[in-house]
């Protein structure tokens, strides 16, 4: 007898469903708080980055931030695609004074694949600046992608 197998796709259609039938139709047909702002807003658009001494960025990826609202909840997201020679912690460069978060907020970024380790912490502070943590003379930092960056702000 051949055994059966079960797609991924009907998982997550059951996963989907469970939901649903656990809290019937009033939550199908609630309406939502007219207070709660619904969709993506823009707060600040994208601005560059001022780069710290011996980071660059392409002409193609340059280094910028910007602030969205989603559902009410404001989130930082950055972009760009950064040289360096970072063998310690160090400043990548300093936000807009547009953008300044309330607490300091921070992420995971790509970098370059050296022992294995492929990704690096970044933050941003109060004081705008934009940091890198992780770096090592054993394991230096020359590139990193900031375009999945997205945190909360407030």
């Amino acid at each position: 007898m051949p055994s059966r197998t079960t797609s991924r796709r009907s998982l997550l259609a059951t996963a989907l469903a469970v939901p649903t039938a656990a809290v019937g139709v009033p939550l199908l047909t609630a309406s939502s708080a007219a207070a709660a702002p619904t969709g993506v807003q823009v707060v600040v658009d994208w601005t560059a980055i001022a780069l710290a001494a011996g980071v660059s960025a392409g002409a193609d990826t340059p280094a910028q931030a910007r602030v969205v609202s989603i559902a009410g909840t404001e989130f930082l997201q950055l972009r760009g695609v950064l040289t360096c020679n970072f063998t310690n912690d160090s400043q990548l460069g300093t936000l807009p004074a547009t953008i300044r978060p309330p607490k300091t907020t921070r992420g995971v970024c790509p970098r370059n694949n050296h022992l294995g380790v492929n990704a690096t912490r970044v933050e941003a502070d109060t004081a705008g600046r934009v940091m890198v943590y992780g770096p090592q003379t054993s394991d230096p930092v020359t590139w990193i992608q900031l375009d999945n960056f997205s945190s909360v702000l407030r």
